[in-house]
């Protein structure tokens, strides 16, 4: 009983810290939302240059309601590069009809081929944003949504603390019961891996990246080497936001709800799809770091419900009470986030499943020597070989 005690009183702790550290750092990020963040109409031409870049490969179902939206915008001094990045379907056609219809916001690039030792995506922006000077660049993805008034207060706040890059967390857009379960599940997971409020401070490793908003000073872009230095990187919004913090470079994280948006999977079979890609690049396409992760990835977010059922008598309590805290997680959320408290009862089924898509991840990768995404093949060789190093600024 002893152990079941001792173990449970490790999960407690554990749990208690990291959510106890999560709802008080959280309270420093800024919200864009706020009136200290907006910008009159008066004052819209003091705003920088901004250019914003969206690759895309196949979006034609979503592509013009991203690209409208970001048009529509209020702020004054924005250019668009909407890159087609070797779409089979309507994607470029409602790019270049779009280009007609806002000629003076909106350019296209059209890629034909993908040239050796780069991904897609990464090519893609790395071109996009060569298309036009600017001082803050923007990169998004072709199914993203955008508030009018977000990229006035994203640039008025990163201006305003004199930053280089800034991670907008977007509002996840949930139509399913599957992918909603496994958003809750990420959310709860993400205390673990990140502490947003932690970005700013210079002497902590903490960094983020955001595929659906990264917005960076042009200066802070090219002294990390730009995309050229990311181009076999599959989590490139991470990695770009470890390469700026790595330099030196000021980043910061807020959050603003509705002012971006997106929908990131359709259902729970979309989610393990999507990790199917993204899972093993987690840990650097090592299987020993993986394999570890997964066991630590249980203990966590399975270990209490072992215990509460398997434990004898009272070394139940520990169990049962990180359990409490788990779903104290779940109902903090609920109240900021398109997400139920009661998802917190799919907790444990939400956490099989993402075991289950770490370990498919490392085995279909092992097993095909590479990984494929929106049809384009991309060998283990290359993307092992291309982790860049770093040098300090």
């Amino acid at each position: 009983m002893i152990w079941f005690w001792l173990w449970g009183m490790v999960e407690l702790c554990v749990w208690l810290y990291y959510v106890t550290q999560a709802a008080i750092g959280f309270r420093s990020l800024a919200d864009l939302n706020e009136p200290a963040w907006s910008v009159g109409p008066e004052s819209w031409n003091r705003l920088p240059r901004l250019l914003v870049v969206v690759p895309a490969r196949d979006e034609e179902k979503k592509i013009e309601a991203c690209l409208r939206s970001l048009v529509r915008s209020f702020y004054p001094n924005l250019r668009i590069v909407a890159v087609n990045d070797r779409s089979s379907d309507a994607t470029g056609a409602i790019m270049d009809r779009l280009q007609q219809e806002f000629p003076t916001r909106l350019s296209v690039l059209h890629i034909t081929e993908l040239p050796e030792g780069w991904l897609g995506k990464t090519h893609a922006m790395w071109l996009g944003a060569q298309q036009q000077a600017s001082d803050y660049l923007l990169f998004t993805d072709g199914d993203v949504l955008f508030a009018p008034q977000a990229l006035v207060r994203a640039v008025n706040y990163l201006e305003s603390e004199q930053a280089d890059h800034l991670v907008l967390f977007p509002t996840l857009l949930l139509q399913s019961f599957g992918e909603t379960m496994m958003i809750a599940l990420f959310q709860t997971l993400f205390i673990f891996e990140h502490r947003a409020w932690k970005v700013a401070d210079p002497d902590s490793n903490e960094h983020l990246g955001v595929g659906a908003f990264n917005l960076v000073r042009r200066s802070a872009y090219e002294a990390i080497g730009t995309y050229q230095a990311l181009r076999l990187a599959v989590l490139d919004d991470m990695m770009l936001g470890e390469r700026i913090k790595r330099f030196g470079c000021e980043q910061r994280a807020a959050y603003g709800r509705d002012l971006v948006q997106l929908r990131w999977a359709e259902g729970a079979l979309g989610v393990i799809r999507g990790l199917t890609k993204n899972a093993f690049a987690l840990s650097g396409f090592r299987t020993g770091k993986l394999l570890f992760q997964m066991l630590g990835v249980a203990c966590i977010l399975l270990g209490p419900y072992f215990g509460a059922v398997f434990a004898p008598g009272i070394a139940k309590l520990p169990f049962l009470l990180a359990i409490a805290v788990i779903w104290t997680q779940y109902i903090g959320m609920a109240r900021t986030l398109n997400i139920h408290a009661l998802y917190m009862f799919t907790h444990p089924v939400a956490a099989a499943l993402f075991l289950y898509a770490m370990l498919r991840s490392m085995i279909v990768t092992l097993w095909t020597g590479g990984i494929e995404w929106r049809g384009t093949r991309y060998s283990l060789h290359d993307i092992r070989s291309s982790r860049p190093t770093f040098r300090r600024l």
